[in-house]
């Protein structure tokens, strides 16, 4: 094992290498017409996030859906909007290419001009309450649930759960145990839905793991609730969970 990574890390590392592999062995019909893994082709910049800021247990781990297309998608980072990255969590790594790019969305990796809004407004209120990255990772961890996005042939994003349902059972039979894994590897207090998905999935795979199981809402500007106040309503929803965010650069208390 790299002296440099934790039991931990190297634990959800092995887990992320399987994953991998089984989705590798997966194929999704139309009107799916191409898939994008950044475990694969951004692989370097999901490794530098886990060895940065997933090396020890955590107080709370956030669960997303699945890659956004200006996110994740391009830096290998959950909710990873460029900038974001780059200029607060301080990554920026070489990003290939997929196996079948789409024509209508390309990888530009970390040359990718365009904001994702929904990693925009999360990491954004990370910075905002806990300055650093390194105050922020030491509570929190953030993890997508699927890391496959799906496009169709107009360039148009799929979600996960409107596969068709053969495909969806597959899909998440693998996902469920890759998240049961990473969370029983952090053995945080709270595993948070970042939206209903994300919690119904969580709470799927609750069997064996004492965790509390809660959901924010999502910070996609397609959600109207997070385009009036996300920051004080995400930090409303997580105090009624007993979860208090400070309001300066302090640590989190609870």
């Amino acid at each position: 094992m790299d002296p440099s990574v934790s039991p931990i890390a190297e634990r959800v590392l092995s887990v992320t290498n399987e994953l991998v592999a089984r989705l590798g062995r997966e194929t999704f019909s139309a009107p799916v017409s191409h898939v994008y893994n950044p475990l694969v082709y951004a692989r370097k910049g999901f490794d530098r996030y886990i060895h940065r800021f997933g090396q020890s247990a955590k107080q709370v781990i956030f669960v997303g859906m699945n890659p956004g297309p200006f996110g994740m998608v391009q830096t290998g980072v959950p909710f990873g909007d460029v900038q974001m990255v780059m200029s607060w969590m301080g990554i920026q790594v070489p990003v290939a290419q997929p196996e079948n790019s789409h024509p209508k969305r390309p990888v530009q990796g970390f040359s990718c001009a365009r904001k994702e809004v929904s990693g925009r407004r999360l990491w954004g209120w990370a910075k905002e309450r806990f300055g650093t990255p390194e105050s922020f990772f030491s509570h929190f961890l953030v993890v997508n649930y699927c890391p496959l996005a799906f496009m169709e042939e107009s360039g148009r994003n799929r979600t996960p759960d409107k596969l068709p349902l053969k495909e969806r059972n597959r899909l998440f039979a693998i996902c469920d145990h890759t998240l049961f894994e990473t969370i029983a590897t952090y053995r945080p207090r709270w595993a948070i839905g970042i939206g209903g998905f994300a919690e119904k999935r969580i709470q799927k795979i609750m069997k064996g793991l004492n965790v509390s199981v809660g959901r924010i809402t999502h910070p996609s500007p397609a959600n109207p609730f997070a385009n009036r106040g996300w920051i004080p309503r995400i930090e409303s929803e997580l105090a009624s969970m007993g979860i208090e965010i400070p309001k300066t650069h302090n640590s989190m208390t609870r």
